[in-house]
C-alpha cells in the first residue's frame, strides 16, 4: 500500500514543553490481573502528581475502550490493536510533556515490548502490580470473574486466557501486603526520580 505521508514537525520540541513544565515526561505501564489494583494506584499517583503541579493523566482500559478502542474484541488481535493503539497515544502524550501512566492488563509479554518498542525504550517503564488470583477474584465488584468462571466471559485473562508476568519489571507492588498508600506513595518516589531534572 502506496502511503504518501511523512511526519510534520512544529516549532515547539518536546525539551520546550518539558523545560515550560519543569518535568520530564515518560510512560508508566502498569500491569497486573484484573482487580490487583493497577488503576486504582495510578488514579491516586496522578491525584498527588497533579497537587504538585506536574502535568499527568492515566490511560485506563476500561475507559480506553469506550471510545478510541470501542470497535475492538477481546480476542488476541484484537488486545494486541488495543495496546497498540494505547502506546500510539501514550506516545503523542509524552512529546506534549505529560507523564503518561496506562493501566491494563496487557497480559503478554510480546504485547508490552511491542509498546515498549513504540514509545522507546528510556521512555517506558513496567510496573508489574502483583496480587494472587484468588484475592483478585475475591475484590471483583464488577462479577467479571465469577462469569468467566461460569463460561459467560470467554479469554478472561487468568480464567480461560493466560498472564505472562514481566520477567524484569522496573518496578514491583505487590497489593496483597501493601495498602493503597503504600502502593502510590512506593510509586510516587519511582515516578518522581524519573521525571525530575
Amino acid at each position: 500500500m502506496e502511503r504518501n505521508i511523512k511526519k510534520f514537525r512544529g516549532e515547539v520540541s518536546r525539551r520546550d514543553r518539558e523545560n515550560f513544565c519543569k518535568h520530564r515526561s515518560a510512560v508508566f505501564w502498569f500491569t497486573g490481573l484484573s482487580g490487583s489494583g493497577k488503576s486504582t494506584i495510578a488514579h491516586g499517583v496522578e491525584k498527588n502528581l497533579f497537587d504538585l503541579g506536574l502535568r499527568a493523566y492515566v490511560f485506563d482500559g476500561d475507559n480506553v475502550r469506550h471510545g478510541l478502542c470501542s470497535d475492538l474484541s477481546f480476542s488476541h488481535a484484537a488486545r494486541t490493536e488495543n495496546i497498540r493503539r494505547i502506546a500510539e497515544v501514550s506516545k503523542l502524550f509524552v512529546e506534549n510533556s505529560t507523564i503518561c501512566m496506562c493501566a491494563f492488563i496487557s497480559p503478554l509479554l510480546t504485547d508490552r515490548e511491542m509498546a515498549r518498542d513504540i514509545v522507546g525504550d528510556e521512555d517506558f517503564y513496567e510496573i508489574f502490580v502483583t496480587c494472587p488470583l484468588e484475592v483478585c477474584e475475591d475484590r471483583d465488584v464488577k462479577g467479571y470473574y465469577k462469569l468467566a468462571r461460569e463460561g459467560k466471559i470467554k479469554n478472561y485473562t487468568g480464567i480461560s486466557a493466560p498472564y505472562e508476568a514481566p520477567e524484569n519489571p522496573d518496578l514491583s507492588i505487590d497489593t496483597d501486603v501493601e495498602t493503597l498508600e503504600e502502593s502510590v506513595a512506593k510509586v510516587m518516589e519511582f515516578i518522581l526520580e524519573k521525571v525530575k531534572f
